[in-house]
């Protein structure tokens, strides 16, 4: 499948990845939408299932924001146009939609946030906006025209009277309309807005990146709960002072190099950021197997040809440290040395892990513990 145009993964993400827009023409031929609006509003109605709509002109209020779950009978009150229906985490739910992240693989695991879907009548939109994570927008059911184009910010004027971040004064740069099969590619910072054209369903898929504050509470908090992080600062070589008041340059000196001996720990960085990007999104999806699996018949299952695959809510990543793999399931870690390191690259390569390749690994009771544990917690089953 020629997904991105004619370019190759590497000439993609060297020319547009966070760069410039790309419009692809049926990047996927033939596509079949997995889901129709019925279902998007039945997830809708569901606990646990984030789900928003947006109506452009709500008794006179623009872009209103109404957040789920609903009650079935919200959408026979909803106006014949100019709204939209978004449900978030749809890979979560279902397989199919799931499926269509091995085709972007060539990005980290990482980084994946969701895959979101958008129903729209005739007219609906979620208005003029610009968003801080990378997105392909793919066409999955009718059409939507797409005007996007210029860079903004946080200093871009924006619409009063609603909580949405709706562009007052942006003209885009380019307008495309979209088909099904039909994909467009929006770096962070690009203004951008869909009208649909007909009833239509949009898929985007979404890649995040964590913000400094991520990075600076989220390692300070896990550096604080380590061995010896509640031992207090010593200062045995205190001397006299002529003023009591004065904080004296070697207090701050010993300050950053308590601060940069911890912060410098590239070990404790990598495991923190490890669990950190795998946390599931969605704990309602990842649940304990309904009946729990003895490490025998995870052993019988492989050798049968079964086929093992992710939880669609569950996350996958692995990191290299000096002679141990660090692999991250779910939010945990699991530290693997010698024979036992292939696993790692093994099962976080994609969401059907190679039967035949992972056969080996059942003759090793270890790792045949650990795939039982995984399948036990809800991060993997057989299909």
């Amino acid at each position: 499948m020629d997904m991105l145009g004619g370019l190759s993964p590497s000439e993609f993400l060297r020319d547009y990845w966070q760069k410039k827009p790309l419009v692809i023409r049926q990047a996927f031929p033939g596509f079949q939408c997995p889901v129709d609006a019925e279902e998007l509003a039945g997830l809708a109605c569901e606990e646990g299932v984030e789900s928003r709509i947006i109506i452009e002109n709500d008794n006179g209020k623009p872009w209103q924001l109404h957040n789920g779950p609903f009650p079935e009978d919200r959408f026979s009150k909803l106006p014949a146009q100019d709204w939209t229906l978004l449900v978030q985490g749809l890979d979560h739910w279902v397989p199919e939609v799931a499926d269509l992240l091995e085709h972007f693989r060539f990005v980290p695991n990482w980084r994946l946030d969701d895959i979101m879907a958008s129903y729209a009548p005739k007219g609906g939109s979620v208005g003029p906006h610009y968003d801080q994570y990378d997105v392909f927008l793919l066409q999955g059911q009718g059409n939507r025209r797409w005007t996007f184009g210029g860079r903004c910010d946080a200093t871009s004027p924006r619409v009063d009277g609603t909580p949405l971040r709706i562009l007052s004064s942006w003209e885009g740069e380019e307008t495309v309309t979209l088909e099904p099969g039909d994909m467009l590619y929006l770096p962070p910072g690009i203004g951008h807005h869909g009208i649909a054209e007909n009833d239509c369903i949009t898929l985007s898929v979404g890649f995040r990146a964590p913000t400094i504050d991520d990075l600076l509470t989220g390692f300070t908090d896990f550096l604080c709960n380590q061995p010896g992080a509640d031992e207090h600062m010593n200062d045995p070589d205190l001397q006299v002072q002529e003023n009591p008041g004065t904080i004296a340059p070697t207090v701050i000196d010993r300050l950053q190099a308590i601060l940069t001996e911890k912060l410098e720990d590239k070990r404790q960085l990598a495991l923190w950021f490890g669990q950190y990007a795998t946390a599931p999104k969605n704990m309602d999806v990842v649940v304990p197997a309904d009946e729990p699996a003895t490490d025998h018949d995870l052993a019988e299952a492989m050798r049968a040809g079964e086929q093992l695959r992710w939880n669609e809510g569950s996350r996958f990543a692995y990191h290299e440290i000096n002679d141990e793999t660090a692999l991250f399931v779910d939010g945990e870690q699991f530290l693997l040395r010698g024979e036992a390191r292939p696993f790692a690259p093994l099962i976080c390569a994609g969401a059907r892990i190679d039967k035949d390749a992972l056969k080996q690994f059942a003759e090793d009771s270890a790792l045949l513990g650990l795939l039982t544990n995984l399948y036990n917690q809800g991060s993997v089953y057989f299909e």
